[in-house]
């Protein structure tokens, strides 16, 4: 089935920029962070009693996917708020992508759902934006405080964590299908997918 609007998955490690990306390219930008599962959720991963939220399994691919199929269909769709400090979805909001040909999905799961996405006909492309890792884990870390995720000291920690496990994040990204890219290479493939399908009237 031919759908009327189509995805580009943009995924890559925590921190690494991938928001700001997106909003460069200057489409409709829906948050993958948001389908985060509930902390109550009883399918939660966990290590040592602790949620693991970097696990995939932390988050709700079937939802995501599902909303992007309903939006490459209708261009619209009510889509959840995530509030991280508290662990959980507080509201929904509409999203709508207007007449725009393509729109960015973006998180550090969007790997996840590259094959699901492509099955359904509702891929564009799919990226994995690469940055040096020292410049990700300073970029995390002021966000992560500035929001004030966490408490300071767990935000460290794991922000040192993630930054030993950037290199298998990657791995495992471009492994699902997403094609590792710097931000430039990343702007430049969004655009020449626009080229390719010009704004509907």
């Amino acid at each position: 089935m031919k759908h009327p609007h189509r995805v580009v998955l943009l995924a890559g490690p925590s921190g690494s920029g991938k928001s700001y990306i997106a909003q460069r390219t200057g489409l409709p930008v829906l948050c993958l962070d948001d389908f985060y599962k509930d902390g109550d959720d009883p399918t939660l991963p966990r290590q040592n009693g602790v949620v693991d939220w970097e696990s995939p399994r932390s988050w709700d691919a079937a939802a995501a996917v599902a909303t992007i199929t309903h939006l490459a269909r209708e261009g619209r769709a009510d889509v959840p708020v995530y509030a991280i400090g508290e662990d959980r979805r507080v509201t929904t909001r509409p999203f709508e992508i207007a007449d725009s040909p393509l729109f960015v999905a973006e998180g550090i799961f969007a790997a996840e759902i590259v094959e699901e996405c492509r099955r359904r006909g509702v891929l564009a492309g799919a990226y994995a934006l690469r940055r040096p890792r020292g410049a990700t884990f300073v970029r995390r870390l002021a966000r992560d405080l500035a929001e004030q995720r966490k408490a300071p000291g767990v935000l460290v920690r794991r922000g040192l964590e993630l930054l030993r496990a950037e290199p298998a994040v990657l791995r495992r990204q471009t492994g699902l299908g997403a094609e590792a890219a710097r931000a430039g290479e990343v702007l430049r493939g969004v655009a020449g997918l626009l080229a390719g399908h010009p704004h509907r009237s």
